[in-house]
């Protein structure tokens, strides 16, 4: 899948809200809020539930690897997440 159209199909599912479990959050990490170098992605099977946290790394913007944005979308569909949120902006790495 093409970078373009896995963002087109996360923005859409991001625009949808919350519709009860399962759900996902994404979160975005980086040095700088130039560049997301980690994407933290918590799901969430059922209210109450504790997380199941998968985190991606590269060297690079983690918003513009294809390879990850086309993992994301497959994760959503496999999980058949009724919500997606996103945390805003890149949050910054304290180290």
């Amino acid at each position: 899948m093409h970078l373009d159209k896995a963002k087109k199909r996360i923005a859409k599912q991001l625009k949808k809200g919350f519709h009860g479990y399962p759900s996902i959050t994404l979160e975005y990490f980086g040095a700088t809020p130039a560049m997301a170098s980690e994407l933290v992605i918590s799901f969430i099977a059922e209210e109450g539930a504790e997380p199941q946290i998968q985190k991606f790394v590269c060297d690079h913007d983690a918003r513009e690897d294809e390879t990850i944005q086309t993992t994301l979308v497959k994760i959503i569909e496999r999980a058949e997440v009724a919500s997606l949120t996103e945390v805003s902006g890149v949050s910054i790495i304290k180290g």
